[in-house]
């Protein structure tokens, strides 16, 4: 099967990253520098390994799960879910009817994992830049160079994909332009940007227009997931006449649609379908027992407070507030999904029992649930064999949406097929404030999105500063450890 050459190409990545990534921010040696000694750049059948290699830093680094309530929690409708432990992140978002909220600690382990973790996925890159234009060098190949050319372009969504995880986080922070760099000043958030958008360009020239699911290998970044991120920073700048012509390329290819199910898009049968942009892919290749390529415990992590094979570490919670906001709406389908209510038994037959400590949630991430007759046949770990998702087709939607009113033009279609596909009735002339509410419904769980929405758009001080939130706690600050180690971050961020 493809999907099976696609996991076995980055198994290959998985050890090649195990000779070259190192942990450290600190380390300013050219991470390829050791295989470099013995790779043969005239052979080309070799030559997606570097790039499979940063897939599975995405994986193993980028979906630590650690990462994950550090990308979610700053928002109005999420909480860690467990005051007993990692009990830190509650001082990290807002607290229902508490305005303490928002009391970063950049002692935290946590946040210098992410930065860690972020950099570390951008060193494998640029060290996977490093052996494909070695590649490139060693051929006259036209059909090679091409073919070279796209590989460098995933690699760069993917490295894109970091710094735009970094600013989310961090605001200002290092572009790290190489693996032997040694000034590691900051630079300033549109700096980062632009870096950023230079990237995604090379990647919409040079990658192949075609969905995720269509590339030889399976699953792979391309010029379309590219045009999505690049939307995303552009619609954190305000240029909606960019994000409106990206969006409507991705949109006029006809080349994705929204899942049907919201129900299943996000368990096994949703791998890899028509509206994934982007997915972090894991396997166990349909066996039940032996080694897996999975992400760890991002899973796990969200797993409700349970019995049996359907329960986890019960982090993740879902105010209250938040899911009576839902039901106030009419929401049903994506109620459902995104709600593991204990006490509930799910569409799937899943019993989640009654809540058993009172100071833990109630309700956890149900985008994170794979229903125990989805697994495959005697694995027991709760979200095995599911991929993560990253980039959806729907955020596209919404997104050309929001460009169109924005500039006074009608985004009823694209707004439309997202409340289609939950059952909601349709609205005519749709506004802002009515798109902002449905992206909080749809992407809710989903990477910040909410946060992230509140920010850009100047709505966080009236929504979020009654837990504490103000404009100067927009982004986490730098690590105490990166503080410490790396005095050129102590310097003001610069423009480049």
């Amino acid at each position: 099967m493809k999907i099976n050459k696609y996991i076995s190409v980055i198994a290959v990545g998985t050890l090649l990253l195990a000779i070259t990534s190192c942990s450290s921010y600190l380390d300013k040696d050219p991470e390829n520098s050791v295989p470099e000694k013995n790779v043969d750049f005239t052979d080309v059948a070799n030559m997606y390994q570097p790039v499979s290699g940063v897939y599975a830093k995405l994986r193993t680094g980028g979906m630590h799960w650690v990462i994950w309530p550090l990308s979610i929690i700053r928002d109005d409708d999420v909480w860690s879910g467990r005051v007993d432990d990692q009990a830190i992140l509650n001082q990290f978002g807002g607290k229902t009817n508490d305005p303490t909220g928002y009391n970063y600690d950049n002692t935290f382990w946590g946040l210098n994992e992410m930065w860690n973790q972020y950099y570390g996925m951008i060193k494998v890159a640029n060290a996977a830049l490093e052996s494909l234009n070695n590649y490139a060098e060693n051929t006259t190949n036209s059909a090679v160079l091409t073919t070279n050319k796209s590989y460098q372009g995933e690699v760069r969504i993917l490295r894109a994909y970091a710094y735009w995880r970094l600013t989310q986080a961090f605001g200002p922070v290092t572009i790290l332009s190489s693996n032997s760099q040694t000034d590691l000043t900051r630079s300033t958030v549109k700096s980062v940007y632009n870096y950023i958008l230079g990237d995604l360009q090379y990647a919409i020239d040079n990658c192949p227009k075609v969905r995720p699911n269509e590339m030889e290998h399976v699953g792979a970044a391309t010029a379309y997931t590219a045009e999505a991120l690049a939307a995303k920073i552009y619609l954190n700048e305000g240029d909606y006449a960019k994000v409106e012509d990206l969006t409507n390329d991705i949109i006029n290819s006809n080349k994705f649609q929204l899942y049907p199910d919201f129900y299943e898009l996000f368990k096994i049968p949703g791998k890899l379908c028509d509206e994934s942009l982007l997915e972090s892919q894991c396997t166990d290749f349909g066996l039940g027992s032996g080694d897996m390529v999975d992400a760890d415990q991002w899973f796990v992590f969200q797993g409700p407070a349970n019995d049996g094979d359907i329960s986890g570490w019960g982090f993740i919670g879902l105010y209250k507030s938040f899911r009576d906001w839902a039901k106030d709406r009419g929401e049903t389908v994506r109620y459902t999904t995104s709600f593991l209510e204990a006490g509930t038994t799910t569409p799937s037959g899943d019993v989640i029992r009654p809540l058993q400590n009172p100071t833990q949630t109630d309700c956890w991430n149900g985008k994170a649930y794979t229903p125990k007759n989805e697994l495959t046949s005697g694995r027991t770990k709760y979200g095995s064999n599911n991929n993560i998702r990253i980039l959806r087709y729907a955020d596209v939607l919404l997104m050309n949406a929001e460009a169109k009113v924005r500039q006074s033009k009608n985004g009823d279609t694209p707004f439309n097929l997202v409340r289609a596909r939950a059952k909601m009735p349709a609205i005519n002339n749709v506004t802002v404030d009515q798109i902002l509410d449905e992206r909080r419904m749809e992407l809710c769980c989903e990477w910040g999105e909410r946060y992230n929405d509140l920010v850009r758009t100047g709505k966080a001080a009236s929504v979020l500063g009654k837990y504490g939130w103000t404009e100067a706690k927009t982004y986490y600050p730098i690590p105490f450890d990166q503080l410490s180690d790396n005095p050129d971050l102590n310097k003001e961020p610069i423009d480049k």
